[in-house]
């Protein structure tokens, strides 16, 4: 058994984002900082270096520049109207872990990042856009920025000058090392102990073995988990889905997220004395479709849509407002289960994919990754849809395309997984909604949404294709797109106080451990509450994860 006591100082489990960080400010207080994580090297930065790299920013010199008037006010009034808090004990943390990143995201936040050498594009994302009142869920303006680099970029600022911090020995990582247990001693967490895996040399996020080949056990004055959610763990998103909110679990789930993203450490953590609350809440997208070129087992990428494609459930009845692409993804979650199918349709056409459809994921979009503006100008401005879009388009299993709605419903009925759909009935939906095209006002509300989105020039410019006829020959060929139930992230957690100090079973700090990003449900337990506003989950890796790592410092220097 690998057994060293003294040195480094605070161990870390889990490399991704929010560990990153973490070990960025420990080390920039001078502090040994041992990062354990059960993946080989190539997965440093975890979930993160996969992510589009949104974030979650208020009252920008970007939302500025763009006319978007923003403030902490009308931030924090979407945050609270999304969240839902309503337990007075398990949102206590939350609430206050809310106020706190809000605040930050509207003063620190863009200049923290900046210092790092962080940049954003100047077009700011309108996510989420809601449920249609002012104070109930989603973003009343634009507040995605998208990282120059996506998040790959959003890695390297924090993995940079961990990687001089380990060149100097400040930093010792240790690959391949799975926590099974903390170890706690007269009530307070003194270290970790656990499996060495057999040495993997495989690519980023693929699955790797879990051979055993030794045990470990490490020592220090502090831990801090950063392991991660559930999300590829099906069996465990079962046990905690809400169906007395959301309906049954769908059958068919397909995987956003690694094989690796288990959520063991929550188990680990809770046997140890650290406080789970909020088990129930999830946020998984409904835009799912199945990788057709995958990485890791069930490998699924969400489509992330402007709001032009008609959504019909697997029945084929149109989606009632809110449930708009990109509006409301809870309520969208729920009506597509309350009719006893676990996926849906976009009927659309190839002057809609061309101008809304954006994939999720870094390597979805190797223009913005790889920040090559002659590459982005030619995908994002030229004629046609981008690279990767038209590939999931010609190669991808749940898209169908045709020049004429008979043959479009035909292949439809091929890939259903329920009911076949009905060629009038469809056609019935369709021809409504295009008589509404003809005028600039309306009664269909989504029509509506549309107008309204094209009067933000963001959207106008590159996000939201010119108001047409779905079966307008001209705007053809039409699409049709299988979109399934895709796992991603965990919105509970280890509750956490505002220094990411986890909550015991008396109510106070656990002495000697910290937790930080999806674990810690992003800060408090479960900082979104019910819903996410976007762009938020990699600031809250860094906003918790930056908490961690400075109170710990501080509380070192204090002994």
């Amino acid at each position: 058994m690998t057994s060293i006591g003294s040195d480094p100082e605070v161990i870390v489990v889990g490399a991704g984002l929010a560990g990153l960080v973490a070990t960025y400010e420990l080390t920039r207080a001078g502090h040994r900082v041992r990062v354990l994580d059960q993946e080989n090297r190539a997965n440093l930065g975890g979930q993160a270096s996969w992510s589009l790299g949104g974030l979650f920013l208020v009252d920008t010199p970007e939302q500025r520049r763009l006319g978007i008037s923003d403030s902490y006010e009308l931030a924090l009034q979407d945050w609270y109207g999304s969240a839902g808090f309503d337990r007075e004990d398990e949102d206590h943390w939350a609430r206050r872990w809310a106020e706190a990143y809000v605040r930050f995201a509207a003063t620190e936040k863009r200049e923290y990042l900046r210092e790092l050498g962080l940049r954003v594009t100047p077009l700011v994302g309108w996510a989420e856009r809601g449920g249609g009142l002012a104070d109930g869920h989603g973003n009343s303006v634009p507040r995605f920025h998208l990282t120059w680099g996506t998040g790959p970029e959003v890695v390297r600022v924090f993995l940079e000058p961990v990687l001089a911090a380990e060149r100097s020995g400040l930093v010792t990582f240790e690959f391949r090392h799975r926590v099974d247990e903390l170890l706690v001693e007269n009530g307070s967490v003194t270290g970790v102990r656990g499996s060495v895996l057999e040495p993997s040399e495989l690519e980023r996020g693929r699955a790797s073995s879990r051979e055993v080949t030794g045990e470990f056990e490490f020592r220090g004055r502090a831990v801090v988990v950063t392991s991660g959610g559930i999300g590829h763990n099906h069996d465990l998103i079962r046990r905690n889905w809400p169906a007395e909110r959301l309906g049954r679990c769908p059958e068919t789930l397909i995987s956003g997220v690694p094989a690796h993203v288990d959520g063991r450490m929550l188990g680990i953590a809770e046997a140890a004395g650290g406080r789970i609350v909020n088990r129930d809440r999830m946020w998984h997208y409904t835009e799912g479709i199945v990788n057709w070129d995958p990485i890791w087992p069930d490998h699924a990428i969400r489509i992330i849509p402007g709001p032009s494609s008609l959504w019909f459930d697997a029945e084929g009845k149109r989606l009632p407002a809110p449930c708009f692409p990109g509006f409301d993804t809870t309520s969208t979650m729920k009506a597509i289960l309350a009719g006893g199918h676990d996926y849906s349709w976009f009927v659309l056409t190839q002057s809609i994919i061309e101008k809304e459809f954006a994939l999720s994921g870094s390597e979805q979009n190797p223009d913005v990754t790889g920040k090559d503006l002659t590459l982005v100008l030619k995908s994002r401005v030229a004629k046609g849809a981008p690279g990767p879009v038209e590939a999931f388009k010609k190669h991808g299993v749940d898209f169908v395309v045709a020049d004429t709605l008979p043959a479009l419903v035909d292949g439809m009925n091929a890939i259903a997984r329920g009911p076949k759909l009905d060629l009038g009935d469809l056609e019935r939906q369709i021809v409504a909604r295009d008589r509404e095209i003809t005028n600039k006002f309306t009664k269909d509300a989504q029509v509506m949404a549309i107008h309204n989105a094209r009067n933000f020039f963001g959207d106008k410019a590159g996000r939201v294709a010119k108001p047409h006829r779905i079966l307008d020959p001209e705007a053809g060929p039409l699409i049709a797109v299988r979109l399934n139930i895709l796992t991603r992230k965990t919105l509970g957690g280890l509750q956490t106080d505002l220094d990411s100090r986890v909550i015991g079973p008396d109510g106070g700090p656990l002495p000697g451990l910290w937790a930080a990003g999806e674990v810690a449900g992003f800060g408090g337990g479960g900082v979104h509450g019910y819903n996410a506003l976007e762009g938020t989950f990699l600031g809250g890796c860094i906003f918790s994860g930056r908490s961690a790592g400075r109170a710990i410092a501080a509380e070192l220097a204090r002994s």
